[in-house]
């Protein structure tokens, strides 16, 4: 089992990497939003890899970081849903973005991938959100938030905390995110103005 491959981008399409790993070069499948987050030609990268066997194939897919990596094996793991279609949803939710989604039973959001259609989506919920948890997801969402934060990024803290605390107040995981996400928030709203206006809505 290859777990990583570390080398320079020898080519990059929409879901298709070619890393030259001394002077051999592997073809890797990835996820859209990995392609416009990799590297340029030449440069040097590192992809966190799973193996796919099949009687017509050995395929690798990868991704730029390992969260992503542990989504996908959750997602191949519903059924009908294989690799293809896991890294359709990766390419247009991230791994913090889907977990929410589940959380929320947000199904339109899942069902914007390509080749996902409201049923699929639907599944993905009803499999996942045993799996899932509104701690484990924050938890991650601060560990992305902190990166996001140290290159640059913006960090969606405020948004997050209203989560959290509308959790506590003892609405449950998929009231709170409902509620928030429908509210305008612009950025320079705090966590007291969006919780007063995700309040409303409940």
């Amino acid at each position: 089992m290859i777990a990583y491959l570390k080398g320079k981008v020898a080519a990059v399409s929409e879901n298709l990497l070619v890393l030259d790993v001394n002077q051999v070069g592997y073809q890797v499948w990835i996820s859209a939003r990995d392609a416009a987050d990799m590297p340029g030609r030449g440069q040097e990268a590192q992809v966190f890899t799973w193996m796919s066997v099949t009687q017509d194939a050995i395929r690798l897919y990868g991704f730029l970081h390992e969260d992503d990596l542990a989504v996908f094996k959750m997602l191949i793991n519903v059924s009908g849903i294989g690799p293809k279609a896991a890294l359709g949803i990766l390419s247009v939710l991230t791994a913090d973005d889907l977990r929410f989604a589940v959380l929320a039973d947000d199904a339109k959001a899942i069902a914007k991938a390509p080749g996902i259609g409201s049923k699929s989506a639907k599944k993905v919920i009803l499999e996942l959100k045993d799996k899932l948890s509104l701690e484990d997801a924050f938890e991650h969402k601060l560990e992305s938030s902190a990166q996001s934060a140290a290159s640059g990024g913006i960090r969606t803290d405020a948004k997050d905390e209203a989560v959290q605390a509308l959790a506590a107040l003892g609405y449950s995981a998929g009231e709170a995110l409902r509620a928030v996400e429908a509210c305008e928030i612009t950025e320079d709203m705090n966590t007291e103005t969006i919780l007063k206006l995700a309040l409303k809505r409940l």
